[in-house]
């Protein structure tokens, strides 16, 4: 049997309890039960029942329990009517966080469920912290409408209370769910109201790095890369204060590498990871961004393509990278057709395609939208299937000097056409005054 040191004030049952759970899950089970069954006499037996609580849950958590962890914050509730109101809510939200991503929709009816009975026992605090939980949930879900106009209700509530760190936080679940759709001045006014909430109070590191991360979305998205990669390092140093490790660290840290990727600066890629702070995320999310840093080196399609099927998980799941990365693959795919067309003037689609490992259709689609967009000069001609690359034009200096001067000679034709009109009114309303007098 494990020898678990003992805490100050922790009971022979709670140190037992703690000193199995690894060897015998059941028997550890068994004595947090009996222990949350007792009736607290003072406030230690109120703190070992607090942890016999969470390390149950914990229990729960590790051994893929869903239902029985649900059935426990149902049956915590006795427990919960004994402690601070404050308190509750830290312990029921933590609780929710024990369910896997596999039982998303059991997590959400148990933090429905609790929305409830905080509504019946009045626990205004309680309730909006659960509300603004579930919030977050229904984002994971991708069911981002019904988080929106959840938002709404719940802001209405919050604005009337002044509680400047649960609107950022509420802010921030807005900006993120209006962003997920595609409403980005919503989502820009939503983060600009979570700064200025978070500005005028005390913001706790982890808000403070969850609000980096958002606006650091958001500038990704404008394409200023550089200021987003501020934002997503502030992120990830944030949330790497914490003790426990937060996965959201790991993501703030995939999201500097794709900035830095999106820059075409693969060669800092590497440096970056081997930071102290970012070496305990090894693992395969970060070869995903090395072997996409790579082929981007190596202006490879063929490597780009072998990173997206190698990496599906780590870089289709993410909405944010999968978006900029459709953008890496088009510029990939454009500089690759470049330097295909580059020597020839006249050349056959389907060689083009052949070389660049795309189909004939794509290929004729991605050129004909360079040549709308003026990345270089050419025609495609159907009837033979070939294109026609034609020289970029020399733009004659006559032409632009020519045009220069017929514009000045239109402001000032304009300029004579202003100066006559307002003449001729003067001279009106002298005529119209002169014929009253007489």
């Amino acid at each position: 049997m494990a020898i678990v040191p003992s805490e100050p004030g922790m009971t022979e049952d709670l140190q037992l309890a703690n000193s199995v759970a690894a060897s015998d899950p059941a028997k550890a089970e068994q004595l947090y039960r009996s222990i949350l069954s007792r009736q607290a006499a003072d406030e230690d037996d109120l703190r070992d029942q607090e942890q016999a609580l969470i390390k149950l849950g914990a229990l729960y958590r590790d051994h893929d329990k869903a239902q029985e962890l649900a059935q426990l914050v149902v049956d915590s509730r006795t427990f919960m009517s004994q402690i601070a109101k404050a308190k509750t809510a830290k312990l029921i939200r933590t609780m929710i966080d024990y369910f896997p991503p596999s039982s998303r929709e059991l997590q959400m009816q148990v933090t429905r469920d609790n929305i409830a009975w905080a509504r019946e026992e009045k626990r205004v605090f309680l309730r909006q912290s659960l509300e603004i939980k579930l919030i977050g949930l229904q984002i994971d879900a991708q069911d981002y409408r019904v988080a929106l106009s959840a938002t709404d209700v719940l802001l209405k509530e919050l604005k009337q209370l002044d509680d400047k760190i649960i609107l950022t936080e509420v802010y921030i679940l807005e900006s993120r769910a209006a962003h997920a759709i595609q409403n980005l001045p919503r989502a820009k006014t939503a983060l600009v109201s979570a700064r200025t909430a978070a500005n005028s109070v005390y913001c706790p590191p982890l808000l403070q790095a969850t609000l980096d991360l958002q606006s650091g979305a958001l500038n990704a998205d404008d394409k200023d890369y550089k200021t987003a990669y501020s934002y997503f390092f502030e992120a990830f140093e944030g949330f790497t204060q914490t003790d426990d490790k937060d996965p959201r660290a790991l993501r703030a840290l995939k999201y500097m590498l794709l900035c830095k990727i999106m820059m075409s600066l693969p060669d800092d890629v590497a440096p970056l990871m081997l930071l102290k702070s970012a070496i305990s995320y090894q693992g395969k999310d970060l070869d995903a961004m090395k072997a996409t840093a790579v082929a981007l080196k190596e202006r490879s399609l063929d490597m780009f393509k072998a990173a997206l099927k190698d990496y599906q998980e780590q870089l289709q799941q993410d909405p944010l990278i999968r978006t900029h990365l459709s953008i890496l693959y088009d510029t990939l795919l454009e500089q690759n057709l470049i330097r295909v067309i580059e020597p020839y003037s006249s050349v056959e689609l389907s060689w083009v395609a052949q070389e660049v490992g795309q189909s004939s259709q794509i290929v004729e689609e991605k050129l004909s939208q360079m040549i709308l967009d003026k990345v270089f000069y050419g025609v495609i001609n159907e009837s033979i299937g070939t294109l026609e690359v034609y020289d970029e034009p020399e733009e004659d200096p006559m032409y632009s000097t020519a045009l220069d001067t017929l514009k000045q000679m239109g402001e000032v034709v304009k300029s004579l056409y202003d100066k006559v009109s307002i003449q001729s009114i003067c001279l009106a309303f002298a005529d119209d005054k002169a014929s009253g007098l007489a």
